[in-house]
């Protein structure tokens, strides 16, 4: 009897956990997808890590769509965001920047966040210094990542006050399945902890 209930119960936990997965894998994927709107007020981009002075593929792919966003919206500024990590000469923000500029973004159209180690911190302050800029509460963002990222990009941004949509940066193939799976327990831990 006891065996019994002890299989049941493993068989429910185990039935939602496999439900919880699919659902928000669901969400991440449908989520992922470009957003079509392009009157706002800033561009973000969030961090991805540097080779000692170089953008990791990852970051390099947002970047060059963040230039692609540019081309089309050349008025909108933009915010870099990102720290100085373990194995990273300068602060990610930095390094953004400089890669802007050398393919002909003014520069004072750049604002760097640079303190932040996370996705939270990316957006917490980018926040804050744009609404130390401009004293607005509420900004209409559009944030630069990968498809995998959108979802709890956008989810920890409406939580924090802005208005955000999506522009997603291609995830290599060989690495996306890892990202995509990894993201389901980042987007759980955000849904309990990021605020």
């Amino acid at each position: 009897m006891k065996k019994t209930l002890i299989a049941k119960i493993i068989k429910i936990i185990v039935l939602i956990s496999m439900s919880s997965f699919i659902m928000i894998e669901g969400l991440i994927i449908i989520n992922g997808q470009e957003d079509k709107q392009y009157d706002v007020d800033y561009l973000v981009v969030l961090g991805s890590g540097l080779w000692g002075d170089a953008l990791s593929p990852t970051l390099l792919g947002r970047m060059n769509k963040a230039l692609e966003f540019i081309d089309n919206n050349p008025d909108t500024k933009i915010v870099v965001c990102g720290g100085q990590g373990i194995g990273e000469n300068l602060p990610e923000a930095e390094a953004m920047s400089d890669y802007l500029v050398l393919n002909g973004v003014n520069k004072n159209k750049i604002i760097q966040e640079d303190k932040s180690t996370s996705t939270l911190e990316n957006l917490k302050f980018a926040k804050k210094i744009l609404s130390d800029l401009d004293g607005k509460n509420n900004h209409i963002i559009m944030i630069v990542t990968n498809e995998f990222h959108l979802f709890r990009s956008k989810f920890i941004a409406k939580r924090l006050g802005f208005t955000p949509y999506g522009l997603p940066s291609k995830t290599i193939n060989t690495i996306a399945p890892k990202y995509f799976i990894r993201e389901y327990f980042a987007v759980v831990k955000s849904f309990a902890f990021d605020r």
